[in-house]
């Protein structure tokens, strides 16, 4: 097992993955498998807790990009009260990658500053969403079945941040946005 403090991971990763507190050495391991050796050269870490209902459920997501590949590790704990987690290892070759997009909400828009929130979002075609509703006519008084009409959007990942939950992380994630744009071209 790969300790956060013994890993081969740069400091400033390893740090990261122990401030989260969240699994430190599952996740530094499941980084360190996922890269095969290969050398980082940029990182995103975000440590998420949502709310189904009354439980508490933690996971984190780790980004990080290579000369060749996007590595994604990502980490959920158990349901209930399961002691267990599920580490996910997903490698993307940077040539697979469609788009790359970066989304900023700015309280002060005219002084580019109050950052609100930020989204990345990065799609190479391995998910995909379908949006289905009811189709309709113009006429108001139609009662026909049009059947349905439905949108199909990639949806591979998208990592989303805020100053209030995230603090810093947030402009880290825009800056590894706009490293990802610049790598993938």
């Amino acid at each position: 097992m790969t300790r956060p403090d013994q890993s081969q991971l740069p400091a400033d990763l390893a740090a990261e993955i122990a401030q989260s507190g969240f699994y430190p050495n599952l996740v530094a391991e499941s980084v360190e498998l996922g890269l095969g050796g290969r050398e980082i050269l940029d990182h995103l870490v975000q440590h998420e807790a949502t709310f189904a209902g009354r439980e508490l459920h933690r996971h984190i997501t780790v980004l990080v990009r290579t000369a060749t590949q996007l590595l994604l590790v990502h980490i959920d704990e158990g349901e209930g009260t399961r002691e267990e987690a599920l580490a996910t290892t997903e490698i993307v070759a940077l040539r697979a990658i469609d788009s790359v997009v970066l989304t900023r909400s700015l309280t002060d828009p005219e002084n580019l500053t109050g950052l609100n929130e930020a989204w990345l979002s990065i799609v190479w075609g391995a998910a995909r969403r379908v949006d289905l509703g009811p189709a309709a006519c113009e006429d108001p008084s139609c009662e026909a079945d049009h059947g349905y009409t439905g949108v199909i959007q990639p949806d591979d990942i998208t990592v989303r941040m805020s100053p209030q939950a995230d603090g810093d992380n947030a402009r880290k994630l825009i800056g590894f946005g706009l490293r990802l744009q610049g790598a993938i071209g």
